[in-house]
């Protein structure tokens, strides 16, 4: 059946599209904020230098989506993406997900799960996310979505992260409640 790894997703708060190289300027002055990424094992995500690396490694993923406020003139507000798509075992990772600080607690993270989520369990089973121990508010986002814990994974410098795993009919299960009635 295949995947697409940047497709078009288009809700009430925001629109995602595939990243494209054009996008650096809009991106950085989202990502540019220190606490953006004060949880993150890579805290020069900030900087020109940090956010440059991330950029490329991004664009060269192939999977990689631009984040836009449709109410803002379209202004970008962050990045995700989708990882890791595995036929056989019927499951696709989400995860890179940042927003400006601008944009936190005010349901577009939680639209932004649901868009993407809605599009990854028409192909798979089960979406993955791999999140650094210590990225509290990542796990609880990730939490808040229904996922449950499965697995730590070595990190580049140890074992660093965590996997949590949400199956498509417990997904469905709890949707309605995680995506604020947004259906």
């Amino acid at each position: 059946m295949g995947f697409d790894r940047q497709p078009h997703l288009t809700g009430e708060l925001l629109d995602a599209r595939p990243l494209a190289a054009a996008d650096f300027d809009g991106l950085y002055a989202a990502a540019s904020d220190p606490l953006t990424w004060e949880q993150h094992p890579d805290k020069t995500r900030h900087t020109p230098e940090g956010f440059g690396r991330w950029f490329d490694d991004a664009l060269a993923s192939g999977g990689a989506l631009t984040v836009r406020d449709r109410a803002d003139g379209d202004r970008i507000i962050g990045s995700s993406r989708y990882h890791g798509y595995d036929e056989p075992r019927s499951e696709v990772e989400i995860g890179w997900t940042f927003l400006a600080r601008t944009h936190w607690g005010g349901g577009y993270n939680r639209e932004l799960k649901r868009l993407m989520l809605e599009h990854a369990f028409a192909a798979v089973a089960n979406v993955i996310f791999v999140v650094d121990r210590h990225n509290l508010r990542s796990r609880r986002a990730v939490e808040k979505l229904g996922a449950r814990y499965v697995e730590s994974r070595a990190g580049e410098r140890g074992p660093a992260n965590v996997v949590y795993l949400l199956a498509a009919a417990d997904w469905l299960r709890s949707a309605p409640s995680s995506a604020s009635g947004h259906r």
